[in-house]
């Protein structure tokens, strides 16, 4: 893990105390139906009659999603692993809290550089976290590489809305208000100037759908959701690569590392 990695994990290690306050609090509540949203894609994406048994949530932070996942798929288990310990200790006591503890396994690990087994999960989700990444072809390429043939990953991320004046009016909520809430709320002013920053920067829409192909995932779809398009939900299939240096299968690990 290099610059970029220990940093977003100082970064969210300092503000989980106030995380989850702070999402309710800057999206108005809808992250909530974000997720929700994000768990009928995963639903719809999977084989027909199909119910997944093992799924996959990186990036996991306070575990909302993974904990979600669990509840709408009652057989599946599910793991989620990020680089803040301090965000899985929260996570963990909010799957206890739920009952969930048997079913939602919370580890610390990299995403780009995941300790599971090949074709080990039948779907996987990434909520907020892959503007993160350190190396974003690494990680699009480790959730491919875990995933069954056939098995789907939803990405959730922020987007920028597509209107000029939508886009402007979001650009001065995310430079000017976002930052000033979120010190008054976690006292940690640098984290939220550092999310439009990321936002910014990320390759939303069609750009992210052909890093999604690239990394070798097919039946890619992008949807922007509500309101104005500000988060975005992605949507893809494990596949074999059709072939090309940049479909090539990373190397196949037979047993998870230690």
């Amino acid at each position: 893990m290099e610059g970029k990695g220990r940093a977003i994990e100082a970064m969210f290690d300092r503000i989980a105390p106030r995380y989850d306050l702070l999402n309710r609090v800057l999206s108005f509540g809808v992250d909530r139906w974000w997720r929700r949203r994000a768990i009928r894609a995963l639903r719809r994406a999977l084989p027909e009659g199909r119910a997944p048994e093992r799924l996959l949530d990186a990036a996991t932070g306070t575990a909302d999603l993974a904990i979600r996942a669990a509840e709408a798929f009652p057989g599946a288990e599910v793991t989620g692993v990020d680089l803040a310990e301090n965000m899985l200790r929260r996570g963990r006591a909010k799957a206890r809290q739920r009952r969930l503890g048997g079913r939602v396994r919370l580890d610390r690990g990299d995403a780009t550089d995941l300790s599971f087994a090949d074709d080990a999960f039948d779907g996987a989700f990434v909520a907020f976290g892959v503007r993160n990444y350190e190396d974003l072809g690494a990680g699009l390429r480790e959730l491919r590489r875990v995933l069954r043939p056939g098995g789907a990953v939803v990405v959730l991320e922020f987007s920028r809305p597509r209107a000029p004046v939508f886009r402007l009016l979001y650009d001065v909520y995310a430079r000017h208000v976002l930052p000033r809430i979120g010190r008054l709320v976690s006292g940690d002013a640098g984290a939220y100037r550092y999310l439009p920053a990321s936002v910014r920067a990320f390759p939303d829409g069609p750009a992210f759908l052909r890093r999604m192909r690239r990394a070798g995932f097919r039946r890619t779809r992008w949807r922007p959701l509500f309101p104005f398009g500000i988060a975005s939900l992605y949507v893809g299939l494990a596949g074999e690569p059709s072939g090309g240096a940049s479909g090539a299968r990373p190397p196949r690990r037979s047993a998870a590392r230690g």
